[in-house]
């Protein structure tokens, strides 16, 4: 049997860490972004711009078994989202149909920004998706929509607030002393990059097997937790004693997402809370 061919369109940070899962699984993986010199070893680049409707020079010319779309914006306002995610959405499968290339499954990395709840409350798949007023969950549930109707069995992958080396803002934060509210907690909901790339080569070699796959999936760790609660634990861990004298009241949102699906599946976090996600970032670990 030869080995199953996927492109990852966006083959960013997370792109690149489940390009690396998926080499070292046997898969024939393409990656395409504007630099390909980045990409991880044993990739095999195709240079090319989502935002640009002009297919690739590189574009792989056999079968593409698997498609994953994860892209990111660049300008993070409502044109670049559009830019991002819708269209540069439909620039690939236009492509992919240039080609006559119709791919077992596409992958289409969403956000749980999707989700407008507000109090703390838990949130699954089954959950009213309604973003609200803001621009950003709004152009995700449209991207969405075209990945589920572009004739390609599709499924979405809605992650939560990614983590990881080179994304530590809070870790940041936590070193110059933030402080936040504890009261009305502020649920925030995390996962690992490691994790959300394990996530997606989870649910590809499932599709392979024949597993039935779902429409919709959150990717988030095992535990939601109050911010306050994970800022206090890692000024601990960090030995941080001085802090702002004025705690932040930033509230931009407050859900607790389940990840009962993907686990149903047989699915579990290599970092199942931020415990010991952070701790591996700190010691360097990850």
């Amino acid at each position: 049997m030869s080995a199953p061919s996927v492109l990852i369109a966006g083959c960013g940070d997370v792109g690149s860490r489940l390009a690396t899962q998926l080499l070292a699984s046997g898969w024939e993986v393409h990656g395409l972004r504007r630099d390909i010199s980045r990409l991880p070893k044993g990739v095999i680049g195709v240079a090319g711009d989502l935002f640009n409707k002009d297919c690739p020079e590189t574009w792989p010319i056999g079968a593409v078994d698997y498609l994953v779309y994860c892209a990111a914006a660049t300008d993070h306002d409502e044109a670049g989202y559009r830019a991002a995610y819708v269209e540069g959405l439909q620039h690939v499968l236009e492509w992919l149909d240039d080609y006559g290339q119709v791919p077992n499954r596409l992958l289409f990395v969403s956000s749980s920004s999707v989700y407008g709840q507000q109090d703390g409350e838990w949130v699954d798949e089954t959950s009213p998706a309604e973003a609200g007023t803001g621009y950003s969950g709004r152009l995700m549930l449209e991207a969405e929509q075209i990945a589920l109707n572009s004739g390609i069995p599709a499924s979405i992958v809605r992650l939560t607030g990614i983590y990881g080396p080179g994304r530590e803002w809070l870790l940041t934060q936590v070193r110059r002393g933030y402080r936040v509210a504890v009261d009305p907690p502020l649920y925030g909901n995390r996962i690992h990059a490691d994790d959300a790339a394990g996530l997606m080569a989870f649910l590809l070699e499932a599709d392979r097997r024949g597993v039935a796959l779902d429409d919709v999936y959150i990717g988030v760790d095992d535990a939601p937790a109050p911010l306050a609660e994970v800022v206090g634990w890692l000024r601990e861990y960090l030995g941080v004693t001085e802090w702002s004298e004025d705690a932040s009241v930033r509230r931009t949102g407050s859900k607790q997402c389940s990840n009962a699906r993907a686990k149903a599946l047989g699915w579990a976090p290599k970092y199942p809370s931020y415990r010991e996600g952070y701790a591996a970032i700190i010691e360097g670990r990850c």
